[in-house]
């Protein structure tokens, strides 16, 4: 048996889910089946002989992210490939005192939840604060800009210079994804324009690729190769001059 993570006691009926159906979805999707232990808090996991490996090592983010206040149903998208966590504990950033962490979480949020919202949509991560942790979700890419400007809000930054931060690495982001596919275009139609500029180079070129695919091939004891190998085409002459 696995121990996976600890959660909060209060979170356990959460992780449950009624009946046992939220256990039972994530023991179905993770092909393993948890053991809970309602005194400490404990979950672990009897894994299946076929459970995939990668999955072994990301389910005890989708625990902690269960434990830290994100949804089951949200929590699950963890179990991905491409989704990873990462966590903060705002007592790293103001201490234990209770009225500090709450105002940082106000920070985090915003009014009626607007910063929070921003910095989802600008970055494409999920945000999720919970008492004094902070969790943010998202692909590598994402994670890397939404997790840089929520550590820049603990930091104190203005929400204004955040916000900027945070478009101005979409505007970036934007113009690689477009950038990439036209440099790839421009190399392949720009090989065609040349040889339709240069008749007859297309076809030359395919000669001598397949000359030094003869020539590396070729028997030295066969005459008639050695001669095949050293001819011309019909378009090609050597000239010999004087220097």
């Amino acid at each position: 048996m696995e121990l996976l993570a600890r959660i909060a006691k209060d979170r356990i009926g959460v992780l449950i889910g009624k009946g046992g159906d939220t256990k039972q979805a994530i023991e179905e999707e993770a092909r393993c089946k948890l053991h809970i232990d309602s005194d400490s808090g404990e979950i672990s996991a009897d894994w299946d002989d076929d459970s995939d490996p990668i999955i072994r090592l990301k389910m005890p983010d989708l625990i902690r992210a269960i434990g830290r206040g994100m949804s089951p149903q949200r929590a699950i998208q963890l179990l991905d490939d491409d989704v990873h966590l990462r966590m903060y504990d705002i007592r790293d950033w103001v201490g234990r005192q209770p009225n500090q962490i709450k105002r940082m979480r106000g920070r985090v949020i915003g009014r009626d939840g607007r910063i929070r919202e921003l910095v989802e949509e600008l970055s494409g991560v999920e945000i999720v604060v919970y008492r004094s942790t902070i969790l943010v979700v998202g692909d590598i890419e994402s994670l890397a800009v939404g997790s840089a400007a929520v550590e820049r809000l603990l930091g104190g930054s203005e929400h204004g210079t955040v916000l900027k931060f945070l478009e101005k690495e979409k505007r970036r982001q934007k113009i690689e994804r477009q950038t990439l596919p036209m440099h790839s275009e421009r190399q392949v139609t720009g090989s065609t324009r040349f040889d339709d500029l240069v008749p007859g180079l297309a076809a030359a070129r395919e000669r001598r690729n397949q000359r030094r695919f003869k020539g590396i091939q070729v028997d030295p004891e066969d005459e008639t190769a050695i001669s095949e190998m050293m001819g011309l085409a019909e378009d090609e002459h050597v000239r010999y001059e004087e220097e």
